[in-house]
């Protein structure tokens, strides 16, 4: 059954407004990661390598198994003035076209020197001219440098050319819904009038191509989640948070706590968490649910099977995988029944049957600690 995620329009800029009714999920939710899983070119595991990211093969790809969402990331050209040919000046400007792409920067060679082009800074046909294209040429080779400064040519399986949010719309099946996270740099300062321009742009395609297509939009900006919901009240809001997995300089990214004082206090409908950050505070899941807040995870965590049962029964609405395939079929199969046989103290002990071999897993509060204690310790990362 397909999902509904529009709300009934409200009009905007009334307190009562913000004191909705809760988003939720009809059922647990899984979500593909960039469409069947992001790209990770330094991995051996080829699983990771297998298809193009954020590209509408893989968005269609995700689509055929049992999962509810994609998830993907847009970003618009920045509303600052260009010399050039008129032409050129009008796709970069007011009427630049929302691209969906990861990075904040792509990176190519020319001329055997590796180089770095800012996405918000390109014009559209420079933008979609990186990687293969329509024809099956390749005359831009892309690149991509991780974190710890390495850089790997983008070589996949499958590749795909890049795309536009309206391709999207256009191209990827209509009954799969959609998270478009809002992507912005951590490393800029946005005023609220820029950020006010590119959502509407980004909305304005949203209005146009959505029609019945389930579409929930996030962001790890608090300004950008506020903004987004107060824009347009059609469909759910959800903010990003690290919950303290990162150290930022806006210190309402840096805890779960923060993050459901951000949703409460704009309106919105949930949390999209590391999913690090809820095991190792089990109790804050209540805490989020007593807010009427809907919560989601995301990270490698959950491309482990027993991962993301811990999390369906600690009460999470969903979760954000990289290994579609793997982790949705096991999830369409999953039976959950009371052990009354051995039965814990505590009273929490079951069992979780899914696929053929009905595979038994026993999720208890000391299943919670022992997976804790393989959550790695806060990384400190520093805002400037």
């Amino acid at each position: 059954m397909a999902l509904s995620v529009s709300s009934a329009k409200l009009s905007t800029g009334v307190e009562d407004d913000k004191k909705q009714k809760a988003f939720v999920f009809p059922k647990f939710v899984i979500m593909g990661h960039r469409g069947f899983g992001m790209n990770m070119l330094q991995s051996p595991d080829e699983k990771l390598k297998s298809i193009k990211e954020n590209s509408i093969l893989s968005f269609n790809v995700a689509a055929d198994f049992p999962i509810e969402f994609v998830e993907f990331d847009v970003q618009h050209k920045r509303h600052t003035e260009m010399k050039g040919e008129p032409h050129l000046r009008q796709v970069v400007t007011k009427d630049g076209c929302p691209v969906i792409f990861h990075d904040n920067f792509i990176f190519t060679q020319e001329q055997g020197v590796i180089i770095e082009k800012r996405v918000t800074e390109m014009a559209l046909h420079e933008f979609i001219s990186y990687g293969p294209q329509k024809d099956g040429a390749n005359v831009n080779p892309m690149f991509r440098k991780t974190k710890d400064g390495r850089i790997f040519q983008w070589k996949v399986a499958e590749d795909d050319p890049l795309c536009t949010l309206k391709d999207a719309f256009v191209k990827v099946k209509r009954s799969q819904g959609f998270n478009i996270e809002l992507k912005f740099d951590d490393n800029i300062m946005y005023g609220e009038e820029e950020l006010r321009q590119t959502l509407e742009n980004i909305l304005k395609v949203v209005d146009e191509h959505a029609e019945d297509r389930p579409i929930i939009f996030s962001s790890f900006h608090p300004d950008v989640a506020r903004l987004i919901r107060n824009l347009q009240l059609s469909y759910p809001v959800f903010f990003l948070t690290n919950g303290g997995c990162e150290i930022y300089a806006d210190v309402r990214r840096n805890s779960l706590d923060e993050a459901i004082k951000i949703c409460k206090e704009g309106g919105l409908h949930g949390i999209v968490s590391e999913a690090k950050a809820i095991i190792r505070t089990p109790n804050v899941v209540t805490q989020i649910k007593d807010s009427k807040l809907s919560l989601i995870s995301y990270g490698q965590l959950n491309n482990v099977v027993e991962v993301v049962y811990l999390q369906y029964m600690m009460g999470v609405d969903g979760v954000i995988v990289d290994m579609v395939m793997e982790i949705s079929e096991a999830i369409a199969s999953i039976e959950v029944r009371n052990d009354e046989d051995d039965e814990e103290d505590d009273g929490r002990k079951c069992l979780i049957l899914f696929g053929e071999e009905s595979k038994k897993v026993r999720i208890s509060s000391d299943a919670i600690a022992l997976l804790t204690k393989f959550v790695p310790k806060t990384t400190l990362f520093v805002q400037q």
